[in-house]
């Protein structure tokens, strides 16, 4: 049977680590532990689990600790865990399961799994359940393919299983992350699609003003750089829409919602400019975009936007111009 190495970066994660690795046991034939500056047990609970303990100077990227933990790997596969995550005892047998049939199943480069209970917690994810890529083959063979014209073949082969990992983060870790995109645009390091998407998400679910504002040069440049994709260009729009509208300049509300409304308009967009007229005493004018914010758009970076958030707000701008019929109305649909 193929063996697997559990790798995990952690820092005083002494109040979650025995619940994360009582059930990482059965799985693991090996467990790596590479601790970031810890200053309480989660080292010494570490060891009695049997885990190699290995040190690591923290430097504001998750990805050089990950790398580091997978350099220290030896098993046949490696299992990328964080201590806030847990699988039942259904869960664990499908990873048993998994682990047996890799044994047949050689050609297998990654096993996604579910990544559960995002909403439960103010996450940048929009989905309460998603795959995730989990188990990696430490050591890919390239292998040749084709009776002729043959080639290496280079894309990995992902397997989808059914197991399901619930996460439960204890806490809110969007400042740090925040400051680690700062530190990034700072140092005139490129920032990808994915992580633009992913900075404008961190933003619109934990976001200060003040943070919004440190951002707001980086997103303008996003805006007019015609590298950047259209889906980025409304992502950006997105965030600038939102600091136009706390800084109250109409004119800059208005230039960066037109550019969103370019293509198909996104829910956040309609959602801001409710907000704008709701703000400026204009009910009538905000029910039309809460309406379009919850109905006839959809959300590009925090799905609340697009759904509970303008019904809400349709509910107390219908009661606060007299309408209780309507705001009966949404209450119910908020039910649904």
């Amino acid at each position: 049977m193929p063996t697997i190495s559990v790798c995990m970066i952690v820092k005083n994660e002494e109040a979650r680590l025995r619940q994360c690795l009582d059930c990482l046991t059965t799985i693991a034939d090996e467990i790596i532990i590479v601790d970031t500056g810890s200053t309480d047990s989660t080292k010494d609970i570490a060891k009695e689990y049997g885990a190699k303990v290995y040190d690591f100077q923290w430097c504001d990227d998750f990805s050089a600790a990950r790398n580091f933990a997978f350099s220290k790997a030896t098993c046949d596969y490696i299992y990328s865990a964080d201590a806030d995550e847990e699988i039942d005892e259904e869960n664990i047998e499908r990873f048993l399961l998994v682990k047996q049939a890799l044994k047949d199943n050689p050609e297998v480069d990654i096993v996604q799994m579910y990544y559960c209970n995002q909403l439960a917690y103010q996450t940048v994810y929009n989905y309460d359940k998603e795959y995730r890529p989990k188990l990696y083959k430490r050591v890919r063979h390239f292998v040749w393919e084709d009776r002729i014209h043959e080639r290496v073949r280079l894309d990995p082969v992902v397997f989808d299983s059914d197991i399901e990992i619930m996460h439960h983060p204890s806490e809110n870790h969007a400042g740090r992350d925040l400051d680690i995109f700062r530190k990034q645009v700072d140092a005139g390091e490129p920032i990808s699609a994915r992580m633009l998407k992913m900075y404008s998400r961190e933003l619109m679910m934990a976001g200060s003003d003040d943070d919004f504002i440190k951002a707001e040069n980086f997103f303008k440049q996003a805006v007019a750089d015609p590298q950047r994709s259209v889906d980025e260009v409304k992502q950006s729009s997105v965030i600038l829409v939102h600091i136009a509208r706390m800084k109250k300049d109409a004119e800059e509300l208005l230039k960066y919602a037109i550019k969103d409304m370019a293509s198909e308009s996104s829910s956040e967009v309609c959602y801001e400019l409710g907000m704008h007229y709701e703000a400026a005493g204009d009910i009538d004018e905000a029910i039309i975009w809460y309406y379009n914010a919850a109905y006839e758009t959809e959300p590009i970076i925090d799905i609340k936007k697009g759904t509970e958030l303008p019904v809400r707000k349709l509910i107390e701008c219908y009661r606060k111009i007299g309408n209780e019929e309507q705001a009966v109305f949404y209450e119910g649909e908020l039910l649904d």
